[in-house]
């Protein structure tokens, strides 16, 4: 994991649904990942790393960020258990019916969830684990919902996230 500061001290991932089966990422994490291609040259400036880490290929996460003309990184964190040690991915053979530990509450699970975390490296080389968040707390990434919020009519929303589509299926 250590490669992934790019010798910075601080690391800001965010967990992006997007299981080794699927052919496409999340359509609610890309609405999210919309927002991330400038962020790399402020946080760096500020000896910080952002990334984004998915269970799928690296070529699938490739190819679908190519489609949605991303620049972040991206990373693939398989064959590892690291998104099951973050609760952000679920065993199959635990999602039928069974709940899981996801936003410091047990829920039921699909394969995936959403999230962002953050890291810490000291002079030494350890790694710590500082932050992390779920669900509605990754709100506050989300450029678009934060311009919607500064409208009269907000997000507009009946069922949350309802419209939302990939950006190149509107």
């Amino acid at each position: 994991m250590g490669d992934l500061f790019e010798h910075r001290r601080q690391l800001v991932m965010y967990h992006f649904m997007f299981a080794p089966e699927w052919s496409e990422g999340c359509k609610h994490c890309s609405f999210w990942a919309d927002s991330f291609n400038g962020l790399g040259v402020h946080l760096n400036h500020r000896n910080t790393t952002f990334v984004a880490v998915s269970r799928a290929p690296l070529e699938k996460l490739e190819a679908f960020k190519r489609r949605m003309g991303w620049n972040f990184r991206w990373v693939s964190s398989a064959p590892s258990d690291f998104n099951f040690d973050y609760n952000v991915s679920f065993l199959p053979e635990r999602q039928q019916g069974a709940r899981e530990l996801y936003n410091y509450q047990t829920e039921e699970s699909g394969p995936e969830r959403e999230g962002a975390s953050a890291f810490y490296r000291d002079a030494g080389g350890a790694i710590f684990h500082t932050y992390s968040t779920y669900a509605r707390g990754i709100d506050l990434l989300n450029v678009t919902y934060n311009f919607l919020d500064l409208t009269a009519m907000g997000r507009d929303e009946v069922v949350p996230q309802s419209w939302v589509r990939h950006h190149d299926r509107y």
